[in-house]
């Protein structure tokens, strides 16, 4: 007999265990995130890219099966993973794993409880489904790693592998369900070819990242959806001569990443939420912004502001600089290096920076973009040998007197280093919903979190958030 694919090891791990397997860490740490990206849906709602998902998904109509932000009316499974997973990730708010630096929660999230919620589940089978989801989603990630290099091989071919390895991972969460091996490993044979995403909008604009997530929720929903109705991949989708890690990093990839310690160790808990709704690399940048305004210094005393960061940074947050200098939108400003330093400096909201610094119009604001005309973002080397790990930034500020002040911030909140709480996330879920729920209905929703586990039925979780965009909205891009 030969030896199981990467891909039967996958399935193995995720259908051959159960809740009762899962760490108390791991089971909490879902429970987290399935508040945090409900939230940050809920946020999300009032974007024209939120209404555009909308619109498009309700017109392909179909069997009323599962929830989705903002529509009235069920969707079929696979159009309200789409619609959620869009909405999740669409503020950049939503976790991330290092050093494969990935998104995780924002397609696998939607995918299994689009397909709990259309299967009658509850929570704990919601759980599980999730727990083994993210844990392939990272581990794929993980292979495409370089540690020679300390990048993302994904990353360096100019792909996004949040959104090909959440088809993947949310393949496995969603075809779980199941309870059956080889569901899974056709699921994920069938996601492969599915997968997609190219991060170009990082660097020059558009708005197309934000439906990465969605179409990967989406793709994940469809094949496992497939692979139920006798749609067959190959199970060397991964490893083989024309699998997933040739066709992606042209077969340089770490099989040991996917298969090591799986099921004994896992990497659920590490994921680092985000405080702040930007781009990751930019968060110690707003950290270090802040402490300088703390100190007593105002943007008119900056008479430079040089923004020291990992090298392999730069070209996401800091180039081409006269972008990164002007940003026409909110959302450009998201992947800002001097619009974090902006932020920080002009006194972000809540703890750091909060949605509302992320408009088109403080974007354009006068103020801001003469204190971002003179900010440089440069490599430092300090900066560098710490990331992937942590996204560092040391900002040295030289003043209007001569004087030059640094600051440094080489750890990252939301991580192990400098863990959220639950009660921090409810305080970020309150902040990200409460302008589009009632009180009632998002005490509900974290309520319903707390104690997912015990829940019969997880419609009671999302179907409230059906009404959020029939508010008053926030204007973000």
């Amino acid at each position: 007999m030969s030896a199981p694919t990467l891909a039967e090891q996958l399935a193995d791990f995720a259908a051959g265990t159960s809740y009762a397997d899962l760490p108390d860490t791991v089971v909490e740490s879902v429970k987290m995130r399935v508040l945090d990206t409900l939230g940050i849906a809920v946020a999300a709602a009032g974007l024209e890219t939120s209404r555009a998902a909308r619109r498009w998904a309700a017109d392909q109509a179909g069997a009323g099966q599962a929830s989705a932000v903002g529509v009235e009316n069920p969707l079929p499974a696979n159009l309200a993973a789409f619609v959620n997973g869009v909405l999740m990730h669409s503020l950049d708010f939503d976790d991330t794993h290092l050093p494969s630096v990935l998104h995780p929660s924002a397609s696998v999230v939607p995918a299994a409880l689009a397909t709990a919620e259309r299967r009658g589940a509850g929570g704990e089978r919601l759980i599980h489904a999730i727990a083994v989801g993210l844990e392939a989603c990272v581990r794929l990630g993980m292979a495409g790693y370089d540690e020679e290099s300390r990048s993302s091989i994904f990353f360096d071919h100019g792909q996004h592998a949040t959104s090909i390895c959440g088809a993947m991972g949310g393949a496995v969460a969603a075809s779980v369900f199941s309870g059956r091996m080889d569901r899974v490993v056709h699921a994920l044979g069938v996601a492969a070819s599915m997968a997609s995403g190219i991060i170009e909008g990082n660097r020059t604009g558009g708005t197309v990242k934000r439906l990465h997530c969605g179409w990967a929720a989406h793709a994940a929903v469809s094949a496992a959806e497939l692979s139920d109705l006798g749609i067959t991949g190959p199970p060397t989708v991964l490893e083989g001569r024309f699998g997933f890690f040739e066709a992606w990093l042209h077969g340089r990839f770490d099989a040991s990443a996917v298969t090591a310690g799986l099921g004994d160790t896992w990497s659920v808990s590490e994921i680092f939420f985000k405080p702040y709704p930007a781009n990751h690399f930019t968060h110690t940048i707003v950290d270090a912004a802040a402490a300088l305004r703390l100190r007593g210094i105002e943007p008119a005393q900056v008479d430079r502001l040089t923004v020291g960061v990992p090298a392999a940074v730069v070209r996401t947050i800091g180039e081409p600089i006269e972008v990164k200098r002007a940003p026409e939108t909110g959302y450009m400003a998201q992947f800002s290096g001097p619009y974090a330093a902006a932020v920080g400096l002009f006194g972000g909201g809540g703890l750091g920076a909060s949605i509302e610094d992320y408009t088109d119009e403080l974007a354009r604001d006068p103020a801001r973009r003469a204190l971002m005309a003179r900010v440089d973002i440069v490599a430092d080397e300090r900066c560098t040998e710490i990331f992937p790990r942590q996204f560092p930034a040391i900002v040295t500020a030289r003043l209007t007197t001569g004087e030059t002040v640094v600051e440094e911030v080489l750890t990252n909140r939301g991580g192990p280093q400098r863990p959220l709480s639950f009660e921090a996330l409810v305080q970020k879920f309150r902040a990200n919903v409460d302008p589009y729920l009632a009180a009632e209905s998002a005490s509900a929703v974290t309520r319903a979190c707390q104690r997912l586990e015990l829940l019969g039925d997880v419609s009671e979780l999302v179907a409230p958030l059906r009404a959020v965009d029939r508010q008053p909205e926030r204007v973000h891009g």
